[in-house]
């Protein structure tokens, strides 16, 4: 297959496929080695941004997805939504980065981190699909786990956990983590603008009691 109908055919089935599709499942398909497609992909990729296009194309750990470019945002949201998103609460970003920074984890270890019950906020993050389980820890009662998924990547604007925002300092107890997590929180609120305007929200529920 020529390079040109390379990229036409990976970019119609990302079209098609309106989910991130992981590389060695578009190897397979496309019948090429992964350095071939990561260069197709990435050609892709800057000819988008070159002409600054409606769409772009944008890598999500090993997988790539079609989304609408950011910078279009504004018009998608007054042309198919009747009202803008809802942003995520501050215990649901609170609880969100939790499990980003120390995934995969527990409701348990969750509360434990931040002294009140999370259940509520965790279902939130579920149902929004920013989280998701990721098996059970081996001990007594064998306790579901949860990592965040490529849809919290895509939302953030993130490529890989790899560009999660450090935390500031090595404390993890106390008031001092608790500073590191708000400077941390500060930065994923401020790119939680990048989400993808064409994706309608469900409502944010009310702030949990702290």
């Amino acid at each position: 297959m020529e390079v040109k109908e390379l990229e036409s055919a990976l970019e119609g089935v990302l079209f098609a496929a309106g989910e991130p599709v992981a590389v060695e499942r578009l190897c397979l398909g496309l019948e090429v080695d992964r350095p071939t497609l990561d260069a197709v992909a990435q050609r892709l990729m800057d000819q988008y941004s070159y002409d600054r296009r409606g769409i772009r194309m944008i890598r999500l750990d090993a997988s790539y997805q079609l989304c609408s470019a950011p910078e279009f945002a504004e018009y998608i949201r007054k042309t198919l939504e009747s009202r803008k998103p809802a942003r995520l609460s501050q215990p649901a970003l609170e609880v969100l980065a939790i499990v980003a920074y120390f995934q995969p984890v527990t409701r348990a270890q969750v509360d434990q981190i931040r002294g009140v019950d999370s259940s509520y906020t965790m279902g939130l993050l579920l149902e929004r699909e920013l989280i998701e389980e990721a098996g059970r820890l081996p001990v007594p009662g064998r306790p579901v786990q949860f990592k965040t998924t490529k849809n919290f990547l895509r939302s953030f604007g993130l490529s890989s956990l790899d560009e999660l925002p450090a935390l500031p300092g090595p404390s993890q107890e106390g008031g001092q983590f608790t500073l590191e997590l708000e400077a941390s929180l500060a930065r994923l609120r401020g790119a939680e603008t990048q989400e993808d305007g064409a994706q309608p929200q469900p409502p944010e529920a009310p702030a949990e009691g702290t």
